[in-house]
């Protein structure tokens, strides 16, 4: 009889295809094969051989059965697949994760005052505090005039991925979209990946997937990423075109807060541009855009 596989072991096996296709034969140190590819990528029985395992253990893994490798042969595996750290992690993930878990609802998260405090003492610096599935947890008022004002929006709405898919405003905010867009869902789906089961992550996706078409089709390519620091480069409407870097620090205490600090090239026309932006709205009132 054959049995049901479950989502996350569809989850596994559509993250391991497109892994597989994504890998260029000629540099993966095979030995010459004239037979025609007629698809991009390695055969299964390539990883198979890559990764020191049998043709038959990668399919039924592949195919989502219900199979747990060790550490060492998912870290041969990633090492086939050329996966990079957060795509091994995420491949342990969706190994791990164990299908039969009834789904729950997690508790809420919350923000300590002191990090409140810390958000307000970085004056010329725009921060923000993101937890699970990119939710908006506090920013400071500096961010809230650079991006928007998500303190001023519905607590259901306060999600960074649902701004960035939903919001007008965002597509207009960020010169590069795409790529910051494709960002967000690379960061998404690497967070899911660690709890598959939640009902919270599940109904994002779905409200995403039927919102945007891109989405739709970033998340169905199963990429994962986790960008720890890096550049956005916005057009915004009052002070023009400037470039922000960011770095990211994971909050003591909740492994799932993570603050943002966004800062700008000192003498640069970005670093200008935003000291006149928080100039101009120190006498405004913020508008949640």
């Amino acid at each position: 009889m054959m049995a049901v596989v479950a989502d996350v072991n569809r989850e596994l096996a559509d993250f391991l295809k497109r892994a597989r296709a994504a890998v260029d034969p000629e540099r993966a140190g095979l030995p010459a094969d004239s037979r025609v590819r007629r698809v991009p990528g390695l055969r299964r029985e390539e990883v198979a051989l890559l990764a020191g395992v049998s043709t038959d253990y990668y399919t039924r893994l592949e195919q989502g059965r219900r199979i747990t490798p060790s550490t060492a042969v998912l870290d041969a595996i990633a090492r086939a697949l050329d996966l990079d750290a957060t795509g091994r992690a995420h491949l342990g993930h969706l190994v791990g994760a164990p299908s039969h878990r009834r789904a729950k609802s997690r508790p809420v998260q919350r923000v300590r005052p002191g990090l409140y405090q810390l958000l307000d003492s970085l004056d010329n610096a725009p921060a923000t505090i993101l937890g699970r599935h990119t939710d908006v947890l506090a920013s400071n008022r500096a961010a809230r005039v650079l991006f928007a004002d998500f303190e001023a929006m519905p607590p259901a709405q306060r999600n960074y991925a649902r701004w960035m898919f939903t919001s007008p405003q965002a597509r207009e905010l960020f010169v590069d979209w795409e790529i910051q867009a494709r960002s967000a869902v690379e960061n998404l789906r690497l967070d899911v990946g660690g709890d598959p089961n939640d009902p919270a992550a599940a109904a994002l996706v779905d409200e995403l997937s039927s919102a945007s078409e891109e989405f739709r089709t970033w998340w169905s390519e199963h990429r994962v990423f986790q960008r720890t620091h890096g550049t956005k480069r916005l057009r915004h409407p009052v002070v023009g075109e400037l470039s922000v870097d960011f770095e990211t620090f994971t909050m003591p205490g909740d492994a799932e807060q993570t603050l943002f600090v966004y800062t700008t090239e000192p003498g640069s026309p970005s670093r200008d541009a935003l000291t006149l932006l928080l100039s101009w709205s120190s006498t405004r009132p913020v508008d949640a855009g």
